[in-house]
Formats: structure tokens, C-alpha cells, sequence
């Protein structure tokens, strides 16, 4: 399968929500709902049915998972190393920081769908299942830098509760009825086109009016030295093409769209984010699939 084959599909989806977004009447509360319906419900119903159902085999798949910690601590710690490199207003850094390492769930999962079936996405949900506290750890400390609220933000993350409950599920060694694990998969599917139309919908190129420095310092982080380290990791653990294939991809993937979200309700800079969720979303239109031309 070649490379257009695989992302066409998944950033023209993202290119029909831009369209749809600005050229109907819907308006913002239409987005807003249907970003929370995928956020709340139907994305958390495909993360726990990956995970409840996969054998977690962690002899086969913990390098996999090692590698993937390994990159995201390497963007956490390039991105903190930015507020020494740079001078920034109040609270641009500490709304910014969390765009050099935090990762698109929804391109993430569609991409790895494409990559492997049904056994790429449970490659991808284990990866979230590990990274997406590590990153909201690090996303939260930045903006509560005392640490208040910060085991409460993790609590409430759908996704980070989905897919443990999942992993939950999978190692209690229950069956899950064929009727609850279809209505399960009918909303996982839904999932997938409508979280990316969303990210479409939200792309925003306007609003940098400082810490330019910073923003192209977080887009290179994200999108060049990630991908790299991830390419390198993999090769030094001798992970097998499939799993070489999530690992890139993960570690290529764009900045996640609830980044904003979380600078917003916390009092950070919520267009110094959205600038640079909607630039590395179309940047990663180019260099994701360079990244994966490796592997493929």
C-alpha cells in the first residue's frame, strides 16, 4: 500500500471539516458538541474495545512501548529546555511547552487503522495508554506548576481512563457480549471521521503575534526531532515493520487538539496554542509522510 494510500483518506477528511466549518451556517456550538460527542463518547468506546480485546503480550510489544515513552520524555525535556533558550510574555511558554511533545489521538489511530487493521490501532492504544498520562503530567505541571488539580486532570481524561479500563477489562479475563462489543465498534468507527473532521474544523492560522522563536523552536521539536529519535529507537530495538511503522508515525503525529482546550480553561494563551496545533497539523501534512517512507 503506498504512502498517499494511506494518508490521503485521513487529511482529506481533515481538509472537509476546514471546508465545512467555513462555509456553512452550522456554527461554533455545532463543532463544540461534536468535539465533545467524540472526546467524551465515541472515541473512548474505540480505545476501550482495542484494548479489551487485544492479548497484552508485553514480552513482543515492550520495546514497542519503551521506545514510545522514550520519545515523548525526550519532547518534554527539549520542550522545557525552550524557556531557557527563549524570552516569552506570561504564560506563553507554559501554554506552549505542551505543543512539543503532546500527540493527535484521532490522526494517530485512522493512520495506524491503515498501517495494520485491527492490530495496528491496538499498537496505537497501547501507546496512548502509556504516553497520554505522561504527556497531560507534563502538559498540567506546565500550566499548574504546584502541582494543584494535576491528579484530578488525569482522572478526567477520557481517554486515559478508557484505555486502562480496557487494559482492566483484558487482563480480568472476562468475555465481552457480542452485542456490547458491536455497539462498541459501530461507535469506535464513528470515532475515527468525525474526530477528524473536528480537527478541520478547529485549524486556526492566525494569532501568532509573539514567541515566534518559541513556536518554530516547538514545531521542529514536534515534527523533526521526534520522528527521529522515534526512527533511531526503533532501530536500536530492533522492533519488527509494523511496529517500526506505529513508533515513526507516533512519534510524527501532530500536536493534539485538546491542547488548546487545556490552555484555555486553564488561563494560558489559548492563540498561541491554536496557532500551533493548526501549524503542525498542516506542516505534518508534508513530513509525515517523508517520516514513513522510511519504513515503507
Amino acid at each position: 500500500m503506498s504512502i498517499a494510500t494511506i494518508l490521503f483518506p485521513d487529511f482529506a477528511l481533515i481538509l472537509i471539516g476546514f471546508l465545512l466549518a467555513r462555509f456553512t451556517d452550522w456554527g461554533a456550538s455545532f463543532w463544540a458538541g461534536l468535539e465533545k460527542l467524540v472526546y467524551y463518547a465515541l472515541f473512548p468506546a474505540l480505545l476501550f474495545y482495542s484494548t479489551s480485546r487485544t492479548p497484552l503480550d508485553f514480552t513482543s510489544t515492550g520495546k514497542l512501548v519503551q521506545a514510545a515513552i522514550a520519545a515523548s520524555l525526550c519532547g518534554v525535556a527539549l520542550g522545557w529546555l525552550a524557556k531557557r533558550l527563549f524570552r516569552a510574555g506570561p504564560m506563553v511558554f507554559e501554554s506552549g511547552v505542551q505543543t512539543a511533545f503532546r500527540f493527535n489521538s484521532y490522526i494517530g489511530l485512522a493512520i495506524a487503522s491503515r498501517l495494520g487493521g485491527e492490530q495496528g490501532t491496538s499498537l496505537m492504544a497501547l501507546i496512548i495508554g502509556f504516553a497520554v498520562p505522561l504527556c497531560n503530567m507534563a502538559a498540567v505541571h506546565a500550566l499548574v506548576p504546584q502541582g494543584g488539580g494535576l491528579l484530578k486532570e488525569l482522572a478526567k481524561n477520557p481517554l486515559l481512563v478508557a484505555t486502562a479500563g480496557g487494559m482492566m477489562f483484558n487482563l480480568s479475563g472476562l468475555q465481552m457480549p457480542d452485542i456490547i462489543g458491536a455497539t462498541l465498534s459501530r461507535m469506535g468507527n464513528a470515532s475515527i471521521a468525525a474526530g477528524l473532521m473536528t480537527v478541520g474544523a478547529g485549524l486556526r492560522l492566525s494569532g501568532l503575534h509573539e514567541a515566534k522563536g518559541m513556536a518554530v523552536y516547538f514545531l521542529g521539536v514536534k515534527l523533526l526531532v521526534l520522528p527521529l529519535v522515534g526512527f533511531l529507537a526503533g532501530r536500536w530495538f530492533g522492533l519488527p515493520p509494523l511496529q517500526m511503522q506505529i513508533l515513526l508515525m507516533f512519534c510524527a503525529l501532530p500536536t493534539a487538539s485538546s491542547a488548546y482546550v487545556l490552555a484555555a480553561r486553564m488561563g494560558g494563551n489559548g492563540p498561541f496554542v491554536a496557532f500551533l496545533v493548526s501549524a503542525s497539523t498542516v506542516v505534518s501534512a508534508v513530513s509525515l509522510p517523508l517520516w514513513l517512507g522510511l519504513v515503507l
